[in-house]
């Protein structure tokens, strides 16, 4: 689950992590609030407004309907919040990772200038947190080279960046946190504060079971403080059991609607570019059925895993949801019954087809394993134009003179 720059700050102040201090808004009078509320609690006239969305590159990202208004502005007036907070709320936002479609902003942060003090005493730096699966291990990757072209300085100077591996069973040892702290050039007040930084962001890892977490910038100011001045954090859906509270932070209006709808019948579902849609129980058989969409000439539209305890609701939730996509001109159904039951399967293809009518695209069905020849029976005897398959080499054929008529 991906989280908002605010939220994830939220987050890491639970764990002692130093962040930018910033207020979220939605509406444009809300901004000249928090401006006004920073202004007196900073002393500056000088804040940031930063749109918020679940992509980065948002400094060098531009509103589609403002071409000239970047997607993160230091503004030192209430004028200048209006004029831009307008600019940016409710529009689109495109960056390098949204693609050229960009992304609606529904918030902005109104945050603190951290750039106002002496340049030539304050870096910003780069650290990140990740499992290194190759290695089966936590790793810290970090570089002195901060800011919005770090994806230049791993391209053109990889050896700019440092990784310090940890043990999923231990927490960062003291050594790595000073080694780490050294590495990005920090001294005296700073290097104390940067090991305590570092360490308390481990934690912070750890204990929210994040998949990802990005400080970039890494902030060390002129008065030797360590802070996250920007933050993206991934939570790991499969412990959000363990974290209740964090469900609530999970904004769907960032996520594909077809995904949403599938989580919601827990359906494993992922929208591709294809033009053949597949229905298939268990991600291994998925992955083949992919593999062979490809070999017959076609594309997958979709992953789409029922899971082993699918029934006919999951199963018609899951015909519903591909047939949303205009681009799919086929739809293979492979499902091999060995918890589930494929006449289940069926009865679930048969109802969906008739709620849905007027399917005007070939289907391809291979139920195997349990029930199997019920559920065959059952697809003949339902009058529907659905083409059975025992063999996958049949499936594939079937898949492809499906293309070929289309």
């Amino acid at each position: 689950m991906n989280l908002h720059e605010y939220q994830a700050k939220a987050l890491l102040k639970r764990y002692n992590v130093p962040t930018q201090e910033g207020i979220a808004v939605d509406k444009v009078e809300d901004a000249l609030n928090a401006y006004r509320q920073i202004s007196v609690d900073t002393g500056s006239k000088f804040v940031v407004v930063k749109a918020q969305i679940h992509a980065g590159g948002r400094g060098k990202g531009r509103i589609k309907e403002v071409p000239d208004q970047s997607g993160v502005v230091v503004v030192k007036s209430v004028d200048d919040v209006e004029r831009v907070a307008k600019n940016i709320l409710g529009q689109t936002l495109v960056t390098i990772q949204t693609g050229p479609a960009g992304k609606r902003v529904n918030k902005i942060l109104i945050a603190q200038d951290m750039y106002y003090d002496c340049p030539s005493e304050r870096k910003e730096l780069y650290l990140s947190i990740l499992l290194d699966r190759a290695k089966k291990q936590n790793v810290v990757m970090y570089s002195t080279e901060g800011g919005m072209d770090i994806e230049e300085v791993a391209h053109k100077t990889p050896e700019k960046i440092f990784k310090e591996w940890v043990h999923p069973g231990f927490p960062l040892q003291p050594f790595q946190a000073r080694k780490i702290a050294f590495n990005l050039g920090v001294t005296g007040l700073a290097f104390k504060n940067m090991v305590k930084f570092v360490t308390n962001l481990y934690n912070a890892y750890v204990g929210l079971d994040c998949s990802m977490l990005e400080i970039n910038p890494l902030f060390k100011s002129s008065d030797d403080n360590i802070l996250a001045v920007d933050c993206k954090m991934n939570l790991d859906d499969n412990a959000l059991m363990r974290h209740p509270d964090l469900n609530d932070m999970r904004d769907k209006s960032e996520e594909d609607p077809t995904e949403v709808e599938a989580g919601e019948f827990n359906l494993n579902y992922v929208k591709l570019d294809g033009n053949v849609g597949c229905m298939v129980n268990g991600a291994g058989l998925a992955m083949a059925t992919m593999d062979m969409i490809k070999l017959s000439g076609g594309e997958p539209a979709n992953f789409l895993d029922v899971g082993g305890t699918a029934n006919a609701e999951t199963v018609e939730a899951g015909f519903r949801i591909i047939m949303k996509d205009p681009n799919v001109k086929a739809i293979l159904i492979n499902i091999f019954g060995g918890i589930v039951r494929c006449d289940r399967v069926a009865s679930g293809v048969i109802e969906a087809y008739k709620k849905l009518g007027n399917i005007n695209i070939p289907i391809i069905v291979r139920l195997q394993g349990t029930n199997a020849e019920a559920a065959k029976e059952l697809i003949v005897n339902s009058g529907l134009k659905v083409e059975s398959a025992i063999l996958l080499s049949e499936a594939a054929s079937a898949v492809q003179r499906a293309l070929s008529a289309a």
